[in-house]
C-alpha cells in the first residue's frame, strides 16, 4: 500500500486527512540534501580513520573515537533510509545509488532492505500482517498457546541483552549477508546482498593493507555494532510503547496505524541531529516521502502532533518490558502482566 492509494474516505468527523495535508512538505531541497550527506560522511570517514590509525600505533584511547564514529554511521543509515523512501533527492536514480553506496558502509544491502522496509510501512500496526521488517510481537493469547520451549525462545528473543546486544551482531554481520526471507523473491535481493558484500570486501582492502587486519577488525566491528545497537533501539521504541496502536481486519486503517502506532520520541538536540529526526516517527509514517530535515517543520506548523505518542528518554527505558499485545486491554504488556491466561 502506498500513500497515494491510501483511502481517507473513512476518516471520522474532525480528523485531518494527514497524507494530503503533508504533501506540501514532500519536496526536498537538493542542495540541503547534498550538504546533509557531506556533513555526515566526511566526519565519519575522519573519525574512523583517526581511530584506526591511533589503535594501529598502540594508542588505545583511539577506541573512544569509535563512539562518535558510530553516531555518524547511524546518521548515514538514516540518509540511506530516506533514499529508500525516495525522499532524500526525490530523484529515483540519485536516491538509489546514494543508498547503495551508503549500504556498503552500514553493512545493509539497500535494495533488499528497501523491499522489507516498504512492507513494514504498508502493514505497520496490522495484526494480520506481522512478520516482515518488524520486531516480532505476539499477542497474549498467542503466547499462552505456545509450548514451553517456544515460550522460552520468545522470552530469549525479547531479552534486552539479546535484542540490543546479540541482535545487532547477528543482523548486520551475518543475517544481511544473504537475502533471508526473500530467497525466492527474484534476483534483486540476491544482487543487492552479493554486491554489498563485494563492496564491503573491496572497501576493506586498503585500510587492512595500511593498518593491518586486527586494527581494522577491532575498529570496524566496534563502530558497526554500536551503530547497529542504537538503530535497533530506535526502531524498537518507535513502535513498542505502551499506548501504541494495533488492529486487524477491517478495523485497520492506515492513518490510525501511522499516527497512533508510531511514537514521537522527543530527544535532546544533538541526538535529534545524529538520528536525523527519526524520532518524529508518527509523522514519518503518515508521509514517508517527507525528507527528514523537513519533519520539524511539520511539528512547527501542526503543534497538535507534538502530543501524540510522545515519549521521553526516561519513559522509553520502561518500554523494554513491554513484550506482548493484550487484545482485551488494547495495549502492550509485560510478561508479568500477561501471567494469567486470558480465559481466566
Amino acid at each position: 500500500m502506498t500513500e497515494a492509494t491510501t483511502s481517507i474516505s473513512t476518516l471520522q468527523d474532525g480528523e485531518r486527512p494527514w497524507p494530503k495535508v503533508l504533501a506540501s512538505y514532500r519536496k526536498p531541497h537538493r542542495g540541503r540534501s547534498l550538504l546533509e550527506l557531506m556533513v555526515t560522511l566526511v566526519p565519519f570517514v575522519g573519525l574512523w580513520s583517526l581511530a584506526a590509525i591511533t589503535v594501529h600505533y598502540g594508542f588505545w584511547w583511539g577506541m573512544a573515537l569509535t563512539v562518535p564514529a558510530a553516531g555518524f554511521l547511524l546518521r548515514l543509515f538514516m540518509i540511506q533510509h530516506d533514499c529508500g523512501h525516495g525522499s532524500f533527492f526525490a530523484h529515483r536514480t540519485a536516491d538509489d545509488w546514494t543508498g547503495r553506496v551508503i549500504g556498503v558502509l552500514t553493512f545493509t544491502p539497500y535494495d533488499y532492505w528497501r523491499r522489507a522496509h516498504a512492507a513494514h510501512h504498508a502493514s505497520a500496526g496490522n495484526l494480520d500482517e506481522r512478520g516482515v521488517g518488524d520486531i516480532t510481537t505476539l499477542t497474549v493469547a498467542e503466547y499462552h498457546s505456545l509450548s514451553g520451549l517456544r515460550r522460552l525462545a520468545y522470552r530469549l528473543y525479547r531479552n534486552p541483552f539479546i535484542m540490543f546486544g546479540i541482535g545487532p551482531i547477528w543482523l548486520f554481520l551475518f543475517k544481511q549477508r544473504l537475502p533471508f526471507g526473500m530467497m525466492r523473491s527474484g534476483t534483486e535481493p540476491w544482487v543487492s546482498t552479493m554486491a554489498t558484500n563485494l563492496g564491503i570486501v573491496l572497501l576493506a582492502v586498503i585500510p587492512i593493507w595500511l593498518i593491518g587486519f586486527g586494527s581494522f577488525l577491532l575498529v570496524q566491528l566496534s563502530v558497526v555494532v554500536l551503530a547497529g545497537s542504537a538503530g535497533i533501539w530506535l526502531f524498537y521504541v518507535q513502535h513498542q510503547f505502551e499506548e501504541t496502536h494495533w488492529s486487524q481486519g477491517p478495523q485497520w486503517r492506515f492513518q490510525d496505524a501511522a499516527l497512533h502506532g508510531s511514537s514521537y520520541y522527543e530527544l535532546p538536540s544533538i541526538l535529534r541531529w545524529l538520528t536525523a529526526n527519526i524520532g518524529i516517527h508518527h509523522v514519518h509514517h503518515l508521509s514517508s516521502r517527507v525528507p527528514y530535515y523537513r519533519l520539524p517543520e511539520v511539528l512547527r506548523d501542526y503543534p497538535e502532533l507534538r502530543g501524540i505518542g510522545r515519549i521521553t528518554i526516561m519513559e522509553s527505558l520502561r518500554c523494554v518490558k513491554l513484550v506482548l499485545w493484550d487484545e482485551r486491554r488494547q495495549r502492550l504488556v509485560s510478561f508479568c502482566d500477561a501471567r494469567v491466561k486470558p480465559s481466566q
